[in-house]
């Protein structure tokens, strides 16, 4: 009987045995496992609680078709901007396909986690009568040492992935709300336009017949005239913006084919009672901001990655091989050897200073880029809020000054014509000047809904970052083409 030790050999061989099987257990449960939602549970939570809608990723048949069947319930009434939101969140492909993104970031994590296949190998060399087998089994070591590193790094980089698909949902959700609100304010200002015209229309015919008795020069009739021609454009012109508008937002919501029937709002939603008050908009956005969460997990990612770098910087290839050799001789003896082989890079020429000196730079440049988009999400916040309570405070003037003044006026100058105290021309000046205050009116109400949404996504991300301001044409502008007697 061989003795190792002190210890019979087949005890010793058990008792090895007992260890490695022990050590490959630990590695295995320490492996990551496909998770049954898919990594969608982090992107459920922020759809929920940052813009209260539902989520889901189609992976089904049955999938599908209970999505589809929530979009026609949807759709069977007039949209607001909510179930507009909820109906591209459920129906838009794009988004499916960051979903997709999400599951093979999955998939990188629990590649990462797994240990290294080792590697079998067999030879057989005959030559004089003699007949040599080597077998060798040959493992990474390395590799082996280092995986939990490796795999703590990938579960960062899949919570990555995580935020990048709820970043992308909020993004969605961003374009949806600013194209909605385009699109109603053009159906508004299609009606107020038609209407304009029917206006125009008859003031240039009676411009016309006043001109033929000959109470009516011809600057005063080619001002009304020119009056209608250009209602008339600037109708046509938004009713090319609506369409437009309403295409864009079809091709967010995904629809198309028989879903294109959607109906919209005529006007814009009414503005709320007061603005809301965000006192602590830098830190609120600060907190909240997802491409921040984003960029902090790559910045910690680097940190590890540094640090394993910096630890490995002198051995990068460990390999050892078990060897089982097998010799038969020409007279019929048999010889078996066992050993092993290593195998290890001698760093003579490259230290790793080369790579050390790459991941520092990567962690540094990540620490910059972090800072700036800090710096960057604090001064978006303020701008978006400063535009939020001003667009308010000039829309709201609107409604509560300029419309009801300008109302009260056509109304008295109705009256003073009534009783032959102004003449037509003074009521026609009048009606080109209400009509272009309330054009403006239009455009302040829908600039405000689209700040309060650009608000919302310099507070929770999902956008460019960079407030659109709407140009919009002044009250004055307008109504100085009319002219005056």
């Amino acid at each position: 009987m061989k003795i190792i030790n002190g210890v019979p050999f087949h005890q010793s061989l058990r008792r090895h045995r007992s260890a490695l099987a022990l050590t490959v257990s630990l590695l295995l449960s320490g492996c990551a496992t496909f998770s049954p939602d898919r990594g969608m549970g982090v992107v459920s939570d922020i759809a929920g609680q940052t813009i209260k809608k539902d989520v889901v990723a189609i992976r089904s048949v049955d999938e599908a078709q209970q999505a589809d069947d929530a979009v026609k319930r949807l759709l069977r009434r007039a949209l607001n901007v909510d179930t507009a939101v909820q109906v591209a969140l459920l129906n838009n492909r794009g988004l499916q396909a960051a979903y997709n993104e999400l599951a093979l970031a999955e998939t990188d994590l629990v590649q990462e986690s797994l240990p290294p296949n080792p590697t079998f190998s067999i030879s057989r060399i005959s030559g004089g009568g003699a007949v040599e087998i080597e077998r060798q089994v040959v493992g990474d070591i390395l590799a082996l040492a280092t995986l939990p590193f490796r795999s703590e790094i990938a579960k960062r980089r899949f919570h990555q992935a995580q935020l990048r698909a709820a970043l992308e949902t909020l993004r969605l959700a961003s374009d949806v709300r600013r194209s909605y609100y385009r699109a109603v304010g053009a159906n508004e200002m299609v009606g107020l336009l038609t209407d304009a015209k029917s206006t125009a229309e008859a003031t240039a015919k009676l411009a016309s017949k006043l001109g033929e008795t000959g109470s009516l020069n011809k600057l005063d009739q080619a001002r009304e005239q020119v009056f209608y021609a250009e209602t008339t454009a600037d109708l046509a012109s938004a009713r090319q913006e609506a369409t437009s508008s309403r295409e864009r937002l079809a091709r967010l919501m995904g629809l198309w084919d028989g879903e294109l029937t959607f109906r919209l709002p005529k006007t814009l939603p009414p503005l709320p009672r007061r603005p809301s008050a965000l006192p602590s908009i830098e830190v609120d956005a600060v907190t909240h901001r997802i491409d921040l969460q984003i960029a902090r997990i790559e910045l910690d990612a680097l940190a590890k990655s540094l640090n394993l770098t910096e630890a490995s910087r002198f051995v990068t290839l460990l390999d050892v091989a078990g060897i089982a050799k097998t010799t038969r001789d020409p007279d019929g003896s048999r010889f078996r050897e066992r050993g092993f082989d290593i195998q290890f890079q001698i760093p003579i020429f490259d230290g790793g200073e080369v790579r050390v000196r790459q991941a520092s730079e990567t962690y540094n440049q990540a620490f910059n880029r972090l800072t700036e988009k800090a710096i960057n999400v604090r001064s978006e916040a303020r701008d978006a809020y400063r535009t939020y309570r001003s667009s308010y405070e000039i829309a709201r003037q609107y409604e509560r000054e300029v419309l009801p003044l300008r109302k009260i006026i056509t109304e008295e100058m109705q009256l003073r014509f009534s009783s032959m105290q102004v003449d037509v021309f003074a009521l026609l000046t009048e009606a080109r000047q209400r009509i272009a205050s309330l054009r403006a009116g239009i455009d302040a109400k829908r600039s405000f809904w689209l700040a309060q949404s650009d608000l919302q996504t310099a507070v929770n991300g999902g956008g460019s970052g960079e407030t659109q301001i709407e140009s919009r044409p002044t009250t004055t502008a307008q109504a100085g083409g009319g002219g005056g007697h």
